[in-house]
């Protein structure tokens, strides 16, 4: 396995604890995106909320048994969103608990999600020049 394609296992599964962090403190009450997405699925919001969050699970867990792990050129390309999305997220986190003077769902493991982020984009980063000075 890469380097990269080991950070991106670590990212999914930092988001995975993530997701259960924003769900017991009920995310979806206090941020409007998560309340559309909540409510999005037509179900009540405590479980619209958990259905897509498990699907983002399943999404990153298919993106790593399949074109991450595959080493495919689509593979690279989704790791690089999940990196730069992840740690745009984990930072967003930090900015609410800053603007809420306090405490914010998610606010506990958002640094995870910016070490697990960077890491990815670092490893993808390295992995690229390693490749690069082989040729």
């Amino acid at each position: 396995m890469t380097r990269s394609a080991a950070a991106f296992l670590s990212l999914v599964l930092v988001q995975a604890c993530h997701s259960v962090e924003e769900f017991v403190f009920r995310l979806w009450e206090v941020l409007a995106p998560a309340r559309y997405v909540s409510g999005a699925l037509g179900l009540e919001p405590a479980i619209g909320f958990a259905v897509a969050n498990v699907g983002l699970f399943l999404f990153g867990a298919w993106c790593w048994l399949g074109p991450v792990r595959g080493g495919r050129p689509s593979g690279r390309a989704l790791m690089w969103g999940w990196g730069l999305v992840e740690t745009a997220n984990g930072c967003a986190h930090l900015a609410l608990a800053a603007a809420a003077n306090g405490y914010f769902p998610g606010l506990y493991t958002a640094p995870l999600l910016i070490v697990a982020g960077l890491w990815l984009v670092r490893s993808l980063v390295r992995d690229q020049a390693d490749t690069a000075s082989r040729a």
